[in-house]
């Protein structure tokens, strides 16, 4: 991890994924189907607006999840087993490794912002879809970056050689681009 200031820049050998997680607005009922909600758009705005952009801009995903009802809690229906996703997990980092051996990393997200376009190369299509949400506002230069590699790992994990547009389409997707600043 590294932190830059006025003083100096910092380097200190960490590595961590954070998980966090916050209501949709202060009452936190916000797109609940079950519940009202009694906030208003510019108190919601007020609230989201205590994470700052750079904040969130350093966040790979923002993923909203719904409150889940009752009869969704008990229903049993088919579902990928642990050992099947393990095995896809671990066939998309032996692909990483593999392609990343001679970059020195392993993983895409350990990709430095220096070389993300170099390996992670985008066709037209995906690069368009890209070009589209820099135009309206909804990524930063950094937040592209981040969008290309969770794209990258997104393939890797369908076993596409290369990045195409779908992938794009769900790494933006998991953006939240309704609070991407």
């Amino acid at each position: 991890m590294t932190i830059a200031r006025a003083a100096g820049t910092l380097t200190f050998p960490a590595r961590f994924t954070l998980v966090a997680s916050m209501n949709p607005c202060p009452c936190g009922f916000r797109g609940d189907r079950a519940s009202d909600c009694r906030c208003d758009d510019a108190t919601v705005q007020k609230y989201l607006g205590k994470l700052s952009g750079p904040l969130l801009d350093r966040i790979d995903l923002h993923v909203s999840v719904s409150r889940v009802s009752f009869d969704e809690l008990v229903q049993r229906g088919p579902a990928e087993t642990s050992g099947t996703i393990r095995a896809r997990v671990e066939a998309a980092r032996a692909r990483q490794a593999a392609r990343l051996r001679d970059a020195g990393v392993v993983t895409n997200a350990a990709i430095a912002a220096a070389d993300v376009r170099k390996l992670c190369p985008l066709d037209a299509k995906p690069l368009a879809l890209l070009e589209g949400a820099v135009t309206r506002g909804a990524l930063s230069a950094r937040a592209f970056d981040r969008v290309v590699r969770v794209a990258r790992t997104i393939a890797d994990l369908a076993g596409a050689e290369r990045i195409a547009r779908e992938h794009v389409a769900e790494a933006l997707l998991y953006r939240g681009a309704e609070r991407t600043r």
